[in-house]
């Protein structure tokens, strides 16, 4: 790498070196110590229900299949045939029996292992040993509420302690409804020339630009909510809370009650459950925690149903893959109501997403100015006000206005590019922890 990696990024302080995102060598460590360890979101439940149902996505650069095993489990593998690197399936999702390379043949089941190869007996001479030649597969697969996650890394720690505190402030929307959830329609994707921690950044912690750059959406939404643009902005200035993980994960969200984001129908059909939805999450996370969440490194989502990854591309390009998720159990006109609501918000010409776009895209291309990436970024604010397990919001949190959870996910990232081992970061965790204690915050 061309920089010192415990010099990019100054928890401490709050200073972000720029280089983080712009310099090559920079992004393959990541593919190798972030990407290549993590876990990170393959798919929902929904999405393959069935024996056989599969779909095509992304672990960074690196293509797979995601596959619903006889048995009800859950398979990933690598998108490649170990011939010659073609990819054994082109389609993005489906239903089958088996996976054939278009190149040469070679056929694999869906577990992955290598079933068939033309001209074994007389090109091979029977010699080739089918079982050492299945597709590269993902080291570990595990799921939390739905939401099915893999990692490379065979001895990353149980998708449950990776997540950790975080899964009070998760099950706040993924299981919200004793149904629990499912992603509806197809999957929406384009390209953002943004580095992807602008992205996972902003939905882990930043509600601070909110004011701002969606001042115009909101005011055209205010009629669609029935709620004017005085009274949201009234709200926002009652406070909320930002929260941080030591594993990088990170929400914003505001507490007042909101449940007019997603119109009038669906506002009446939450209001009408208030009692049942109260007593499954308790008062506090029933009305408040809704808002902007990311697992790091790259899974993010909305609490109106938007759920999206932000599939790095090199340095300074992502392919953004979102999707909507609902409650499994709603009425039909409340899916719809919601869908309709995603699609006018967060779809590629959603009236807020493309503020959002327009703002990753124009920073990356000032950094590409020498004296623009010689001067450390602010990432200050709020620092040193932090508290741990405040109220009714267990954890470590801050003011909503603020980038606590920005500086959580930097420190992360840093801590994985230093190549510590998982044991040395809970071992640094654990340090750092009873330093904060002993300091009172």
């Amino acid at each position: 790498m061309s920089a010192d990696v415990s010099k990019l990024v100054d928890y401490e302080n709050g200073l972000l070196d720029p280089r983080i995102y712009t310099d090559p060598d920079l992004y393959e460590a990541e593919l190798e110590h972030v990407f290549g360890r993590c876990w990170l979101f393959l798919a929902h439940d929904s999405m393959i229900p069935s024996t056989g149902d599969f779909i095509q996505t992304y672990m960074a650069e690196d293509p797979v299949l995601v596959v619903r095993q006889a048995d009800g489990s859950v398979k990933a593998f690598l998108n490649q045939c170990r011939h010659r690197g073609m990819r054994i399936c082109r389609a993005d999702l489906g239903t089958t029996k088996n996976f054939t390379c278009s190149y040469h043949g070679w056929a694999y089941d869906i577990a992955g292992r290598l079933i068939n190869v033309p001209h074994e007996a007389d090109g091979y001479h029977d010699e080739i040993d089918k079982a050492e030649w299945g597709p590269i597969q993902v080291a570990q697969v595990q799921s939390y509420k739905g939401l099915i996650f893999g990692t490379w890394d065979p001895t990353a720690p149980p998708l449950d302690d990776y997540l950790g505190g975080f899964k009070w402030y998760l099950d706040s929307f993924w299981d919200r409804w004793p149904g629990g959830t499912e992603v509806i329609g197809g999957v929406h994707k384009w390209v953002i020339s943004c580095n992807w921690k602008f992205a996972a950044e902003q939905f882990a912690s930043d509600m601070y630009h909110a004011e701002i750059s969606h001042a115009s959406a909101i005011m055209a939404l205010a009629p669609q909510r029935q709620v004017s643009y005085e009274e949201q902005a009234e709200r926002r200035m009652q406070g909320g809370r930002q929260f941080s993980s030591p594993n990088g994960h990170g929400m914003g969200f505001f507490t007042t009650e909101n449940f007019d984001q997603d119109g009038p129908l669906v506002r009446d059909w939450v209001l009408s459950n208030r009692d049942m939805l109260e007593e499954r999450l308790g008062v506090s996370r029933m009305r408040y925690v809704r808002g902007h969440q990311t697992v790091f490194p790259n899974f993010s989502y909305l609490s109106n149903g938007t759920m999206r990854v932000w599939q790095p591309r090199g340095p300074g390009e992502i392919e953004v893959w979102a999707w909507g998720a609902v409650p499994k159990e709603a009425p039909p006109e409340i899916k719809e109501a919601l869908r309709i609501n995603i699609l006018r918000t967060f779809s590629p010409s959603g009236l807020l997403e493309q503020d959002d776009g327009e703002n990753w895209n124009e920073i990356q291309k000032v950094l590409r100015g020498r004296v623009a990436r010689s001067h450390p970024l602010n990432a200050r604010m709020g620092l040193g006000h932090a508290n741990n397990d405040l109220g009714d919001f267990p954890g470590r949190t801050n003011y909503v206005f603020g980038e606590e959870a920005a500086r959580g996910l930097y420190r992360r990232w840093a801590d994985l590019l230093s190549g510590k081992s998982w044991a040395e970061l809970a071992d640094l965790q654990a340090t750092r922890e009873m330093e904060a204690a002993g300091a009172g915050v």
